[in-house]
This record gives structure tokens, sequence and C-alpha cells, in this order.
């Protein structure tokens, strides 16, 4: 076999990633033989780094943008190539993968199904839905080419969105529970509760080779049931304070307002029983 034959299915001249989808993360450097071609070029463009793995090792991680000649380049690896190129050891194979330096930016996020906690006031139960964005970056190569990448040839945001969404519910309930909010509290604390999220989700990811450079929550959503409960004690507890005010226990309002009354009447005829009570 000829020297042009032993080149012929092997790596491009030209080694690159044009990004033209930026839900991209991760891409493997598509090649039939993954065998190096003697003049190659690999060009690693900005907000890019590139990972060469070699007979199933990570060998060298570039995070520096640049162009890259395999056979002359000083860098370490490269110069073990080009005696490998020498020999014409063909079987040597190598994967090249880009990755996405940049951070990824305003993720949506949503809990798929209602938060329960118990509320720190009202020592009920509660249902809540919440919604926000985060935004992340690739912080340890090696870590999420292990955990995360595997095998794949490509990982888009959605996957990394999808883990998010996993690991939610239950730090939201952990979070709300630290914090000591309660129902009437949590829309006027979601920048807290973002950070004190981003804290604890990020012990998580950062073990995954990924961290969360910006958390939000945007907005929460109650139930029906959690809101009519709350609404019920919140009208007892005026009703209690105000016959405290009338020199009246609440027993004994209750007495002066017949059960039958529709809501809206009830609260006329408590409104002239205070006037009443207070002469």
């Amino acid at each position: 076999m000829g020297i042009t034959n032993i080149f012929r299915n092997q790596l491009s001249a030209v080694i690159q990633w044009n990004v033209d989808k930026q839900q991209y993360l991760w891409y493997k450097y598509p090649t039939k033989t993954d065998e190096i071609k003697n003049a190659s070029k690999l060009i690693v463009g900005p907000g890019q780094g590139a990972v060469l793995v070699y007979e199933g090792k990570i060998v060298d991680v570039l995070t520096e943008e640049g162009t890259f000649n395999l056979k002359t380049d000083n860098h370490p690896f490269f110069t073990t190539l080009v005696n490998m190129r020498q020999n014409f050891e063909s079987e040597h194979k190598l994967n090249i993968y880009f990755f996405r330096k940049a951070q990824v930016t305003n993720q949506q996020w949503g809990t798929a199904s209602p938060v329960k906690f118990i509320d720190a006031q009202y020592d009920i139960p509660v249902e809540m839905g919440a919604n926000g964005t985060f935004s992340y970056q690739i912080s340890d190569v090696e870590h999420f080419f292990i955990n995360i990448v595997g095998a794949q040839t490509e990982v888009d945001n959605e996957e990394i969105r999808q883990l998010m969404l996993g690991r939610l519910a239950q730090n939201i309930v952990t979070t709300i529970h630290k914090l000591g909010y309660s129902y009437n509290q949590i829309d006027g604390h979601l920048t807290e509760i973002g950070q004190e999220l981003a804290n604890l989700l990020n012990e998580e990811t950062q073990k995954l080779g990924f961290t969360l450079t910006d958390f939000r929550v945007d907005g929460t959503l109650f139930d029906e049931q959690t809101q009519e409960r709350i609404g019920r004690i919140a009208d007892v507890t005026a009703d209690a304070k105000a016959a405290q005010a009338g020199g009246l226990t609440y027993t004994e309002l209750e007495k002066l307002v017949p059960c039958a009354m529709p809501h809206a009447m009830k609260a006329d005829w408590q409104a002239a029983a205070y006037k009443w009570a207070l002469g």
C-alpha cells in the first residue's frame, strides 16, 4: 500500500467546528476512521475549546483559540503525532471533540408539577408552581466529558435543561424551609430564593463539570385549594382581631352572625356587630 492510500480516509486537512446551531455544547468532529492526516490544521474558534482523545484517553484540552498545525506545532501531544506519522502508524486513532466555552444564557425552567411543602406561618400543606431562567458554563471539561457526554457525539442545551428540571423540586422545598418564608412572603423574596437555589444546585452541577452562572425565579403560582385555605385562615384572623378590638371573643362574635348568611352579607353583619360592640 502506498503512502497516498494510507492517508486516503484520514482526517481532512482543516479540522474546525462551524457552530451553526447555538444549542450545541459538545460536538465530535466526524470522520470514518479517526486517523490523522499528515498536514491537518486544527482551528479552535472564539468561545470554543477542543478535547483530544487518543486511544480512549483524554490527552489534551485546548482552551485557547487559534490554529494548531498537526504537522509542525510544538504542542507536546502534537509532537507525538508527528513521530507517529513519520512511522506511518495509521492504526493510531485520534478523536477530536469541540466544546462551547462561552456561557449558555437565558435557559427557561419551570416545575413540571406543583411543589408541596408545609407553610411556615399557617402550618398547612401548600402546593406551588414556579418558573424562571438560568445560565451556565462548562467549568471542568474532563468531568463534563465523563459525567454528561460519555459515548455521545453531540450534547445540546436541552439535555442540560432536563437535568436541571430533575433536580429542582426537592431543592425548592429545601430552600423554602431553610429561609422560612410563608405563602404571603415568597413573591417578595424571589431574588433571595433564587440565590439560595443556585447555591444548592451548584453543589451538584459542579460535580458534573458545569457551573450555574445565574439562576432566577421569575414567578410562582399557587393552586386554588391553597389560596382558598389561606383565604379562610386570613378571614378568621381578621375576624378575631376585630372582635378583640370590640371587647368580644371570637366565639361571642360568631354567635351574633347567622351561620346560613351568604359571605357578603355576613361581612356586613359582622361590621354592624363590631359597631354595636364598640357602642
